[in-house]
């Protein structure tokens, strides 16, 4: 797994960004899929999210994620639930020690949060849709009714599609001007196509700047050109493959 520097030596707190590798799928799905969203035997998943719960040093089975729909929906986590059973949204939350919450992704931007002096942290999916729709504001805004402050929380964003492999239509740009003309930093028209391209990690960084968190890590790791070591939604369409592996971003209070 690949830790953050501005998260990893925070007291009674374990996270990890994984990577593809170290698992049991087999085939696109090589190696560590924890994506049960996928076709994938659902024996391999439960294997691969048992070895990602024993790294990080919590139990069998206290490794939650959500169904993810691309909203702005952040979830408080409090107890174990089964794979068929979890909620949908799109983060996670949560103050309870051992209980591992995670972001599923595969070119989309998982962000972890902590705020150690609380003993509050969160997880959060934000693809295009929940990013521009709020899901940064929602896990702030959780955090805090759980007893965070916003001045004190970190986060790190993890491996996403970077801007250059990031083509996206006029249409898609139009919609994030209607927001506000200062959205077009996050708009390049890199490539031979002249067509834009969307800067996802930098565009959720400054969300998360402009919401008050002072402190921001982005790794700068991307998954569409880093195939040995992520999965990529992108990548898979472009090569016409029937699907698609997802790693996962987790973090726990120990």
């Amino acid at each position: 797994m690949i830790v953050s520097d501005l998260l990893k030596d925070q007291d009674g707190i374990r996270h990890g960004f994984f990577t593809r590798r170290g698992g049991a799928s087999e085939g696109v799905y090589r190696s560590l899929n924890c994506g049960f969203g996928s076709s994938d035997a659902a024996e391999k998943v439960q294997e691969n999210r048992e070895r990602v719960a024993a790294k990080l040093g919590t139990e069998r089975g206290k490794l939650l994620t959500v169904r993810q729909v691309h909203s702005s929906r952040a979830i408080v986590a409090d107890a174990v639930w089964l794979p068929g059973e979890q909620p949908e949204g799109d983060a996670l939350v949560t103050t309870a020690r051992g209980l591992a919450i995670g972001a599923l992704t595969a070119d989309c931007t998982p962000i972890l949060f902590c705020d150690a002096e609380a003993g509050v942290v969160g997880a959060a999916h934000a693809g295009w849709r929940g990013a521009k729709g709020g899901v940064i504001d929602a896990v702030l805004g959780t955090m805090e009714e759980l007893g965070a402050r916003r001045d004190r929380i970190l986060a790190a964003i993890g491996p996403t599609i970077s801007q250059l492999a990031y083509e996206v239509g006029e249409e898609f740009r139009d919609a994030f001007l209607a927001d506000g003309v200062g959205n077009d930093a996050f708009f390049s028209r890199l490539g031979g196509s002249g067509k834009p391209h969307f800067d996802l990690p930098g565009y959720c960084r400054q969300r998360l700047v402009s919401a008050g968190v002072e402190k921001v890590e982005d790794l700068g790791l991307c998954t569409y050109e880093n195939e040995s070591l992520f999965y990529s939604y992108r990548r898979s369409v472009h090569r016409s493959e029937q699907d698609y592996g997802r790693q996962i971003s987790a973090i726990v209070l120990m």
